[in-house]
């Protein structure tokens, strides 16, 4: 950006903070009183268990491409491995 304005332009900055917090507790309120953020982890990860188990040999080999190339969250081929 440049320091000086071009004729018939303004430099002006916009700060977001106020309407990021504002944002944020909005979200949490939405959550409501009974959410659990750590049932919903709990829960997310038996998903993620459940959706990469049971893989075939071949599947596995990509799996673990894709988790060490950092496409798919883990890194570690026994993280999909069958159950």
């Amino acid at each position: 950006m440049h320091d000086s304005p071009g004729p018939g332009h303004v430099n002006f900055t916009l700060d977001l903070t106020l309407e990021e917090a504002r944002r944020r507790a909005e979200v949490v309120a939405a959550l409501g009183d009974d959410w659990d953020p750590v049932a919903a982890l709990r829960s997310e990860e038996e998903a993620h268990r459940l959706l990469y188990s049971g893989l075939d040999a071949e599947q596995q080999r990509t799996y673990a491409m894709l988790a060490a190339a950092g496409v798919l969250p883990g890194g570690d081929a026994g993280d999909a491995a069958p159950h």
